[in-house]
Parts: C-alpha cells; structure tokens; sequence
C-alpha cells in the first residue's frame, strides 16, 4: 500500500530520467509536482507488477499538466521511483476529473 506520509523524496535512474523527457516530454520537475499537487489517485497496478510492487499515480503539474505516472517504491517506501511519465489519457482524464 503506497502512503505519501512515508514518502521524503525521489530516486532517478538516469536511464529513465532522459527518456520520460525524450519519448513523453515530461521533465523530473514536472513529474515531482505531480505528487505535490491535489488531487492525486494513486492506484496498484496490478497488472504491471513483478517482482515490487508497482504503482500508477494520476496528478497534476503546478501550471495544470494532466500526468499519468507509474512508479515504485525504494528504500524502505521512502522514495518514489518513477519508471515512467506521460500525458493522461482520455479514459485518465475522465477518471482524474470525477475526484474534483
């Protein structure tokens, strides 16, 4: 279970830093803020999920970019790492709306 209370910060991959930005234009910052910002869903992604759990975060940039963010957690759930951002889709979008 994801609990924002334990959160204290984020650990990048380099990897995965660059290519957010590269393949969905969504830089490190705009990707922290979402978790920043309310509303924020965060489900499990149960569909996803391997060997740690994973999760899917629905959230919003400081100047109202609608995000769609899958991550993890590590160091004893006390940091996010996300694995990928992107623009919320329709169906997301739709979704993130009814929590207004």
């Amino acid at each position: 279970m994801f609990d924002i209370l334990k959160v204290v910060g984020f650990q990048w991959d380099a990897g995965n830093q660059r290519k957010n930005e590269d393949k969905h234009g969504v830089s490190q910052t705009e990707a922290e803020e979402a978790f920043l910002n309310l509303p924020l869903i965060v489900l499990d992604d149960l569909l996803h999920r391997q060997v740690e759990s994973r999760f899917v975060a629905l959230g919003q940039t400081t100047v109202g970019r609608h995000l769609c963010i899958v991550f993890t957690l590590r160091e004893s759930d006390t940091k996010i790492r996300v694995i990928s951002a992107r623009d919320q889709s329709k169906k997301e979008r739709h979704l993130y709306g009814k929590t207004r």
